[in-house]
Order: structure tokens, then sequence, then C-alpha cells
């Protein structure tokens, strides 16, 4: 399998720190997006930020812009097809999608995620971690899946489009149709998939920076 491409989910809302793009805030003196950036460029063969708006304010990362093909806000899964469809045009076999806002995933998340989908006709996983479901959404397995963390074929985009396009919202109820497994990642040293969606977020952050 050729080395997927990767995609920057940054098109949420940000309702929780007062909206703008959470992506821009600062950590550690660097923005969210340059952390992740810094830990995905290295897993992937190329890379595109999935946005919505004026690209120009994205202008200083050198990565190219995408936006949402599905009207409104359809959630991540729309930044995913946005996603296959540019890979598609690359000639790309599969993407991994990472959040904006989640500047400590795994740094071989990636290769994980390819482990889990070894086999697979359509390579299809999620992160997932053990432990409580919150917000997060938990598996059959009981674990706790981490939707905006994945593998995609670029083979099932035309699927997803109509799963959208009819009304379909739900990253779990779209991939448990195509048997999506997960990979686990250890919690060890904290959630690694610690997002940031409040101003408190952001202070827990930079003094794990710190």
């Amino acid at each position: 399998m050729k080395q997927p491409l990767g995609v920057i989910l940054a098109g949420g809302q940000a309702t929780r720190m007062g909206g703008g793009d959470k992506g821009l805030l600062t950590v550690g003196g660097k923005t969210l997006l340059s952390h992740v950036i810094d830990r995905l460029e290295p897993q992937v063969a190329g890379c595109v930020l999935n946005a919505n708006g004026d690209a120009a304010r994205f202008a200083d990362y050198g990565l190219p812009v995408i936006a949402d093909s599905i009207d409104g806000y359809a959630g991540p899964l729309a930044g995913v097809l946005a996603g296959l469809d540019w890979a598609a045009e690359q000639g790309a076999e599969t993407i991994v999608t990472v959040a904006a806002d989640t500047p400590f995933f795994p740094c071989d998340l990636v290769p994980q995620l390819l482990l889990a989908a070894d086999g697979m006709a359509h390579p299809l996983a999620l992160a997932a971690t053990k432990g409580e479901a919150k917000t997060k959404s938990k598996s059959k397995s009981g674990l706790i899946r981490h939707p905006t963390f994945g593998l995609w074929p670029v083979a099932l985009r035309d699927n997803l489009r109509k799963f959208l396009e009819g009304g379909g919202a739900k990253v779990v109820i779209w991939t448990e149709q195509h048997d999506g497994c997960e990979a686990l990642f250890p919690t060890d040293a904290g959630d690694p998939f610690f997002n940031v969606n409040t101003p408190e977020d952001l202070a827990k952050a930079e003094a794990l920076v710190s």
C-alpha cells in the first residue's frame, strides 16, 4: 500500500472557544496547527488542510487548503470526504485524518492505523483508547473511539458522499457499515488525543508543553 496522505481537519466551529480557528491559538510559542503539522508530516506522503472560509489566513503554513463540499456544517465526515476527493486527484489510495486542535497525538499514529487495517480490502481504522466514555464515542468493543483520527480509503469516497447527502453525519455509524476496525493507543502518559476545546484546555496544553 502507498503511504497515506495526511488531512488536518480544521473545519470545526470552535463554539466553546468563542468561535474562530482553534488551530491558530498558541501553545509553547507555536500555534496548535504548527504542533499538529510537525507531528503529522513525517508520517505521511503529503499534507492538506481542511478548512472553510478564507484560505488566506493559513498562507503562512504553505499547505493546500480544501473546503467542505457538503453544504452546511456536516461534521468531521465532510472534512474526510473533502480529503478523499483531494487524495483521489493525487492518485492516492488512503488518507489519515487528524484534528487541528490536538497537539499531542501519537508520533506513530499512521503506522499503527495501517497495522490495524492490514489485510482489509478497503483499509478503514479509527484510533481508540481505553477508558470511560464521556463525549467520545464508545465502540462495541468497549474502547473509546477518536473519530477525527482515522485511516480512510479513497475507494469509498462516493459511498461516503451518498451517506452525507442522505443526512448521515455520525462517523461511527458509517465506519461500522464498512467493518471499520480500531487501533488501540496507550494512555499511560495521559490521553494522547487530548484536544483544546475551552480556555481551560488551552491552559492545560500550555502546562503540558512546558
